[in-house]
């Protein structure tokens, strides 16, 4: 069955925390409040549904935005104008079916005003080979590396040049 993409609802926020920490440690754990702050923030927040389920989701923020993240402060020194994927979770059960691939083209598609590139980092440690070779196959490049939460984890610092 083709997932429906759509905008956040308040409704989906349990279900996008439970994916967000089944995801761990590839992403970082976040309360409810932390959560609904970055929807505040972002560009984007869209899930994926099947069958009323949500079985992905990706929340994405422009440049200048009030982000305290390490590596979106990384990507704010280097780049003047970017689209910084904080988070994309894909529920394990729909693995390699396309949704992350969907999300990323609805993502390129729904960008206001545009921007030259998309950005984001994903684990080196602990490793996290099935998000690098996605990211690779989406078009993904390192520009990048750096150690996160006090040296718990190292990224790779990723970016996709969009053609305007």
């Amino acid at each position: 069955m083709m997932p429906i993409l759509r905008p956040v609802e308040a409704r989906d926020l349990a279900q996008i925390l439970a994916l967000n920490e089944a995801a761990l440690p590839h992403v970082n754990s976040i309360s409810r409040e932390t959560l609904e702050a970055l929807a505040a923030m972002s560009c984007y927040f869209r899930v994926a549904c099947v069958d009323s389920l949500v079985a992905g989701f990706l929340l994405a923020m422009r440049e200048g935005t009030p982000y305290s993240s390490d590596n979106y402060r990384w990507f704010s020194k280097r780049y003047c104008s970017f689209v910084y994927v904080d988070r994309v979770v894909i529920a394990p059960a729909y693995f390699r079916r396309g949704i992350g691939g969907l999300l990323y083209q609805d993502l390129v598609l729904k960008l206001s005003k545009g921007a030259p590139r998309i950005v984001c980092e994903v684990n080196l440690e602990p490793p996290n080979p099935g998000s690098i070779s996605f990211h690779q196959s989406m078009g993904f490049s390192q520009v990048g590396q750096q150690p996160t939460e006090g040296g718990k984890k190292q990224v790779a610092l990723l970016c996709k040049s969009l053609a305007q």
